[in-house]
């Protein structure tokens, strides 16, 4: 038996934003309780795993928030030497990491990426249509 189909839409949004953004190594969309929603991701990071890494970064970013400022969590970046992780909320139930490689443009990842959340948010979102 295999997992959930992807949600085709979402993977849709993932491929075109890599496809905008310079050096960008991956993107995946995970629910706030770690389950993986959809990918696209090299070969060599497993999907689940990172779904649930996500999970946990997203959680302490929202504590963090609100410790902090007493306001909600928007994105997170974390630089590391081989890269950028950003992960950014995706209304309340979801997430978008992207991964970009050393050098990658922050700010142009930025400007792609925002976007790219909230057209995901609205995908994941049911929609309140009855015709």
């Amino acid at each position: 038996m295999s997992g959930p189909e992807p949600n085709t839409q979402v993977l849709r949004e993932l491929k075109s934003l890599r496809d905008r953004v310079p050096q960008l190594i991956g993107t995946l969309v995970a629910s706030t309780d770690g389950l993986l929603i959809a990918h696209d991701l090299p070969a060599h990071i497993e999907p689940a795993g990172m779904a649930a890494l996500t999970a946990a970064q997203l959680s302490l970013s929202h504590r963090l928030a609100a410790t902090a400022n007493g306001g909600g969590f928007h994105e997170v970046v974390v630089h590391g030497e081989g890269g950028d992780v950003v992960i950014y909320a995706v209304g309340w139930t979801a997430s978008l990491t992207v991964l970009a490689g050393p050098g990658a443009n922050i700010g142009r990842l930025h400007l792609e990426s925002r976007p790219a959340a909230r057209i995901i948010s609205d995908q994941l979102t049911p929609s309140d249509n009855t015709d």
